[in-house]
């Protein structure tokens, strides 16, 4: 059975809808994928639901589609923010690419003393947040937020928002025994660099009310499996899996 190509559109969705695809999408539906006028595509816009569509008009550098019914309402995904400390490209490509898929709703840099990447690439991370999204069946993006330092995000945070903070030292409770009970409807995880946080970074946060530390298990992982570990552990505990 041939695969048909998913694709995220800028663009109201409706019924009848005649929808001109950006360069790049055209590309990869007429020459990557070799679909041709009449060819089923599925599309989404993060506000509409997801809808059954079919190449209108095809040509080698541009491509039309038209929409013909809707397929799967929109649904909100938990409110569950991932905040990470950027590490080297590959591995900030993977943080990245898997909160996507865990279903977080906003992604955020956030730079710590010891964070080891001076800067993160918004274009790069909305591209991937994109195709992770069209690749597994997510309804909407997640929001890529700006980079910030820590001592601004934490600044002025909604309290009513708890922040998991995954703490390597120190005596701290699991993490599902930390989302036991936890009842609000948003939520938040950070996950620091490969270093770890500084003394005044961890005394900062811990002297936050809305602050939860927490532990991954008894070995030291990697910042990016890190992000993963705690989204799908959240995810089963509090979020979409149960």
């Amino acid at each position: 059975m041939a695969v048909v190509p998913r694709l995220f559109i800028d663009a109201a969705l409706g019924k009848g809808a005649e929808i001109a695809l950006e360069k790049d999408q055209a590309h990869y539906l007429v020459n990557v994928m070799r679909r041709k006028d009449g060819d089923p595509v599925r599309v989404f816009n993060g506000k509409d639901g997801e809808w059954r569509a079919e190449v209108a008009q095809a040509t080698k550098r541009a491509a039309t589609i038209k929409l013909a019914e809707q397929t799967r309402p929109q649904h909100a995904p938990p409110d569950l923010w991932l905040l990470f400390a950027p590490v080297k490209k590959s591995r900030t490509d993977f943080i990245v690419e898997k909160a996507t898929e865990l279903g977080a709703a906003r992604i955020a840099p956030v730079f710590t003393r010891y964070t080891n990447s001076e800067r993160v690439r918004m274009d790069r991370m909305e591209a991937l947040a994109r195709e992770a999204a069209e690749q597994t069946e997510r309804l909407d993006l997640p929001d890529i937020a700006e980079a910030r330092t820590l001592d601004q995000a934490l600044d002025g945070w909604d309290a009513a928002r708890p922040l998991i903070y995954c703490d390597e030292g120190g005596e701290v409770p699991p993490m599902l025994k930390a989302l036991g009970g936890l009842e609000t409807g948003k939520l938040a995880v950070l996950i620091g660099p490969e270093g770890g946080f500084s003394e005044d970074e961890r005394a900062r946060l811990k002297s936050l009310d809305f602050v939860r530390p927490v532990s991954l298990g008894p070995r030291i992982l990697r910042a990016d499996t890190a992000a993963a570990a705690a989204l799908a552990l959240i995810q089963s505990a509090w979020g979409d899996w149960d």
